[in-house]
């Protein structure tokens, strides 16, 4: 037997009584409970995130989250670009993570095609990494806080992110959309303001960290709305398959830098901070400790930053120096060649993963002997975050949902792609 259900619940679309079961309880349908949509469009989300609701008064019987709004096809369409024109392509999935999402494409080729990486590339790639990290963060804190009505938290943070994308716009050209890093190495070399740059950041940085926590982290009003909201243990974090600051939050000390270290991050001395509760609190706190963090390993490596090439040298897989072309007809047709044609990768599959600001950004790539990649596939930790949405927001109030959306900070173009 069909029903026309609720045009909150599907509009324009018959389901039937065994598959509404699927989306609320018993109790919405006789009536007891209310549902409610919350979205598509809700500034909290990050992107286009639809949520069912199911309330009796002001508490969360039931969370369905709807995705899908931003489906951009971004992995087929990899698939019909050589493996250098599909760098750009990642920029566009979390488009906070521009410089994060380049390094896990960029680190897969290079396993693929097995070509070196100079380590004065290696160390740059952790540099902007890091402040692509912070700067990432900052947009959680800023927009976590305006959520919960702080604005000021909101315009401080976005003060210092202008000054990390003033470097990025140094190195690549571009503010957000970098494809900075190449197979072999960096696109250029960084301008000689760079290190000048980053060293003023970081020796200032540290203080307005303490600004944000001086506004947050013992305000009474932030930890009401925030301590024990949304909370969840260790073992489920880990069932639900939960990565970056939300598994840390809960208990469990897992980083891909740490556990899997690639780019040279053994060569670095850092902590993974981790919480106890595995609540909304929690979820702040490892962002603003992953901050100093994140400020700790650029330390490191500005002081250890070598000199030398910072693209590799095998002619193969990497166009020849720009100062080579007006003197070598050789070099013009090898650049020539290279971006005309692309370079064949080896028949095979291989995956890569890295830690992204949200948890880890795995890539699965498979070559066929050809210039363009036969498969591309991500695991984008906002879409591993969110499905364990309902478990956080059960037994909550419609008030809090926000705080715990913001909490996972969830980005809706890693989610769909």
């Amino acid at each position: 037997m069909k029903s026309r259900t609720n045009s909150v619940l599907e509009p324009h679309l018959e389901v039937s009584f065994e598959e509404l079961k699927h989306l609320v309880s018993e109790r919405a349908i006789k009536g007891e409970t209310m549902v409610l949509n919350m979205g598509p469009q809700h500034p909290s989300t990050h992107g286009v995130l639809r949520l069912l609701l199911e309330l009796d008064g002001e508490t969360i019987v039931r969370c369905n989250p709807d995705i899908g709004f931003l489906h951009t096809g971004i992995e087929k369409n990899m698939e019909v670009k050589r493996y250098e024109q599909a760098i750009v392509m990642t920029d566009r999935m979390d488009y906070l993570n521009t410089l994060g999402n380049n390094l896990g494409f960029v680190l897969t080729i290079e396993k693929l095609i097995d070509i070196d990486v100079p380590k004065r590339a290696q160390v740059i790639r952790v540099i902007l990494a890091e402040l692509q990290r912070i700067a990432s963060h900052l947009i959680f804190l800023a927009s976590h806080a305006l959520d919960l009505a702080a604005q000021s938290v909101f315009l401080y943070c976005f003060r210092e992110r202008e000054i990390i994308l003033d470097i990025f716009e140094m190195c690549s050209g571009a503010r957000m959309m970098t494809s900075y890093f190449r197979p072999g190495g960096l696109w250029r070399d960084i301008p000689e303001e760079f290190e000048g740059a980053v060293r003023e950041f970081i020796e200032m940085f540290p203080s307005r960290i303490q600004q944000y926590e001086d506004l947050l982290t013992k305000n009474p009003l932030y930890i009401d709305r925030t301590r024990g909201i949304g909370s969840i243990s260790r073992e489920d974090a880990l069932r639900w398959g939960l990565s970056g600051p939300a598994l840390r939050a809960a208990g469990e000390p897992f980083d891909l830098r740490r556990a899997v270290p690639y780019s040279g991050y053994e060569r670095y001395d850092f902590e993974i901070p981790v919480g106890s509760q595995g609540d909304t609190y929690d979820r702040y706190y490892m962002r603003i400790a992953e901050m100093r963090q994140s400020l700790r390993i650029i330390h490191q490596a500005m002081d250890k930053l070598p000199g030398g090439p910072w693209r590799s040298d095998n002619r193969k897989f990497v166009p020849p120096p720009r100062s080579e072309l007006g003197r070598s007809m050789e070099a013009v047709i090898h650049h020539f060649k290279l971006w005309t044609e692309g370079f064949p990768a080896p028949e095979g599959a291989v995956y890569v993963g890295v830690e992204s600001p949200r948890g880890e950004l795995g890539c699965y790539l498979v070559g066929d002997g050809g210039p363009y990649p036969y498969r591309v596939h991500f695991q984008t930790p906002s879409f591993s975050n969110l499905q364990v949405l309902p478990v956080l927001a059960e037994g909550c109030l419609v008030a809090d949902l926000v705080a715990i959306i913001s909490s996972l900070d969830p980005i809706l173009g890693d989610v769909d792609r």
